[in-house]
């Protein structure tokens, strides 16, 4: 055998071993999250406070706007003919960007009006997740682009972004002509369908916006879009003026790891911050990190009456569910009170603080939220609508299960096991 010959597979051990190095180092980088805020913030203003809607407005983006109505929808039966209600009067565009849409009736229902639309010449954009919209059949997806919707993917699986796998768009936003959007926590998929009347349909929360603000719900659709297509969708037919709907302020923020992460994390630290009386959270999914749970702790040391509500047996992820559980112990010696939906998964997102300003949109009350996914959350500064809300808040409070510091401490040693394995990965459930 010749020395050429000889020499080839060492180049091909090489040429591997450089391969699975490059290969085992970008799915590595999907592990990493970094923390930029490492100080606590200290309660310095009331929410009530002026000072607190100017840094509100400043230190997070999009200033806070007055002169608009924000209306609350129930699960689906409220939620999806609402939307679609929407879709079907539009006369200009169409901007859509979710993390779940998946094969079914009401995915149908979403696709066919999206494509009636579009067919009627009005200009359709639609943002779905790649992992989140990998239950959406491929003939769906080319019946709307033969419509003349325009389908994009995010972060579709490509060998030159695999750093990226870990990093999704979980936004929801609509906005119909510019004028009229939507935000919540619903995907589209049957599981949202009904009235969480039982453990197949799930419990939810979706709102309807009118007025100034849903220009900034417009911009939060078109940073994923620029960052997909190169293209800015712009002028009347996406950004028209917008006069006032109603007498509500409000702003709307977005976050991605690549662009203002920590606007979330900060926005959470800063209200519970300011707060005085009371902070209710309905959260799908509790994980907090170190600087959060200080924060709900030292609430607590203020007079805060903190309640969390949250699934309970009936969760789409058991990981979720054990890695937040294994953090209650001090909160609920601090007097956090914590309670499981007991009727079916809950998947709200809302903040209430001191029955003056909510909190509602994708962001989950985890780190995978705060430092992983692409968000965006909407702050309505308005006492009637977080009046509205605390009554929603509470009927669904009722529905749950309360859950005491005994109860955690006597919890059975196959579930403190668990959560040894799962703590160190709490970032990536």
């Amino acid at each position: 055998m010749t020395k050429r010959w000889r020499r080839k597979p060492v180049i091909w051990i090489v040429l591997l071993t450089v391969a699975a190095t490059i290969f085992g180092v970008a799915i590595a980088m999907n592990f990493h999250t970094s923390n930029r805020i490492r100080k606590e913030l200290h309660h310095k203003y009331a929410i009530t406070d002026p000072q607190f809607r100017r840094e509100m407005g400043v230190l997070l983006g999009p200033a806070i706007v007055p002169g608009n109505k924000v209306t609350d929808l129930e699960n689906g039966d409220e939620i999806f003919p609402s939307m679609l209600a929407a879709i079907h009067a539009a006369k200009r565009s169409i901007t859509f960007e979710t993390y779940i849409y998946w094969s079914g009736t009401i995915g149908k229902e979403f696709s066919d009006a999206l494509s009636e639309r579009a067919r009627a010449g009005v200009k359709v954009n639609v943002t779905i997740d790649w992992h989140g919209g990998s239950k959406l059949e491929k003939r769906q997806i080319e019946e709307m682009k033969q419509a003349g919707v325009h389908v994009e993917f995010y972060r579709a699986l490509r060998w030159y972004n695999l750093n990226k796998l870990n990093n999704r768009t979980h936004r929801k936003l609509l906005v119909v002509d510019g004028s009229v959007g939507f935000t919540g926590g619903v995907g589209i998929a049957d599981s949202w369908q009904g009235h969480a009347q039982d453990p197949e349909h799930w419990r939810d929360m979706h709102f309807k916006i009118e007025g100034p603000v849903v220009a900034q719900l417009q911009a939060s659709f078109n940073d994923n879009w620029v960052k997909m297509t190169g293209e800015v969708l712009n002028g009347p037919d996406y950004f028209p003026a917008i006069k006032p709907a109603g007498d509500m302020d409000a702003n709307m923020f977005m976050s991605s790891p690549k662009g203002g992460s920590e606007s979330m994390h900060l926005m959470y630290l800063m209200v519970i911050a300011a707060t005085e009386h009371s902070i209710d959270l309905s959260a799908a999914y509790f994980v907090p990190d170190d600087l959060m749970q200080q924060a709900l702790l030292d609430a607590r040391k203020r007079g805060v009456r903190v309640r969390v509500l949250m699934p309970g047996e009936h969760t789409d992820s058991e990981s979720v569910r054990l890695a937040s559980r294994a953090q209650w112990g001090p909160l609920l010696a601090a007097g956090v009170e914590i309670s499981e939906y007991e009727p079916t998964m809950i998947h709200n997102k809302l903040l209430i603080a001191d029955g003056a300003m909510i909190s509602v949109g994708s962001t989950n009350f985890d780190i995978r939220s705060f430092q992983l996914n692409d968000e965006a959350s909407l702050n309505v500064y308005d006492p009637s609508l977080a009046a509205r809300m605390t009554k929603v808040f509470e009927a669904d409070l009722a529905k749950a299960k309360p859950y005491t510091l005994q109860m955690w401490k006597k919890r059975p040693w196959t579930e403190r096991v668990a959560e040894t394995v799962i703590l160190p990965i709490k970032s990536q459930l």
